[in-house]
């Protein structure tokens, strides 16, 4: 037992304490392990699956390590703009190495079994990375806002500190939303049946497995989900809003060339995001298709859309990639000229 509260206190990044909770619950539940069903069971399918998204999740890997890493070098991208697009696509690659690793697996086996340990693992990552997501795009929506609506008070309004607080309050954020999500969902008792119709656990396909009255429960899960996602959009529309009046004395085409990129990708996260957390809970066989729009191809569309629209970003890549070519093998990449 103590070698099991340990694991799961270092995969949780939580305070023992917690994990010592946890697995308590799992102890007073007579269901030990759950069965995904995946994407599809047809083996034929799974095998196309496999090939098809194991190309998407090395794109994920790649495309948003080389954003991270393209950040951290070029001093040309210092910004808080890219200092805020350098944590989203960390987050992406934590994001979607949740989910994506255990569905790639299931896709080559016949048994698709997790633990209710895993399984709580699972669940606490998806709404601690997906919500801290949530709150660096809102951080970059009101962060595009001052660049384009107060210019000559951005550099004294969004310095170093400020964003490092940012970020700091956005993963805080994140993790008190997913210890309320994670402790509410599996402080219910589970007798069976234990399939979950899913590639991965989350709040809404648990609480249907639950041997007990789980409205009161629904419910609270929405408010709080809701709550984030209605708070964090109408803060973006709010900052879109106010860009879009000050445009007529700046120009379409900054205002365009500055934000588009973070408007598709609001609108690719945040649409499904809203469409699965702030309903109730339903019986949706599509909610899992749904869900594959913000684990995996939100974070993997998010590198090319702020590279191809972005001539900055891509100066940057090209200079990292042209310096990486004509180092000397004794030289570091990063070693300054």
């Amino acid at each position: 037992m103590e070698k099991l509260t340990s694991h799961l206190s270092l995969y949780f990044l939580v305070p023992r304490r917690i994990a010592s909770q946890l697995i308590d619950m799992e102890n007073a539940s007579s269901v030990k392990e759950f069965i995904l069903l995946g994407l599809s069971e047809d083996p034929g399918v799974q095998k196309i699956c496999f090939v098809l998204f194991l190309f998407f999740y090395m794109i994920i890997l790649a495309g948003n390590l080389l954003i991270v890493i393209t950040v951290i070098s070029s001093q040309r991208l210092s910004s808080p703009m890219y200092f805020f697009l350098c944590y989203l696509s960390f987050v992406d690659i934590c994001y979607s190495s949740v989910t994506a690793p255990k569905m790639l697996a299931d896709f080559l086996v016949g048994n698709k079994t997790i633990s209710f340990v895993g399984c709580t693992a699972q669940l606490f990552g998806v709404h601690f990375f997906g919500c801290t997501e949530i709150f660096i795009l809102t951080v970059m929506a009101y962060d595009r806002y001052l660049a384009i609506c107060r210019p000559l008070h951005y550099t004294t309004l969004m310095t170093r500190r400020v964003c490092g607080r940012m970020v700091i309050g956005s993963w805080v954020g994140g993790f008190m939303h997913s210890i309320v999500q994670t402790l509410l969902t599996i402080q219910l008792p589970f007798c069976g049946p234990n399939i979950i119709n899913h590639y991965f656990c989350d709040a809404h396909p648990l609480i249907r497995l639950a041997c007990t009255d789980t409205y009161a429960v629904g419910i609270v899960l929405v408010a709080n989900s809701g709550m984030i996602t209605l708070s964090s959009f109408f803060i973006l529309v709010m900052s879109y809003v106010v860009i879009l009046v000050s445009v007529k004395r700046i120009g379409w085409h900054k205002a365009l060339s500055t934000c588009g990129s973070h408007i598709t990708v609001v609108i690719l996260f945040f649409g499904p995001c809203t469409f699965i957390y702030i309903r109730p809970s339903s019986n949706l066989s599509e909610d899992k298709s749904i869900a594959l729009f913000y684990t995996v191809i939100a974070p993997m569309l998010n590198p090319l859309i702020y590279t191809l629209r972005n001539e900055e970003v891509k100066n940057a890549m090209t200079k990292l990639w042209s310096r990486k070519t004509t180092l000397s093998p004794t030289e570091h990449i990063f070693t300054p000229t």
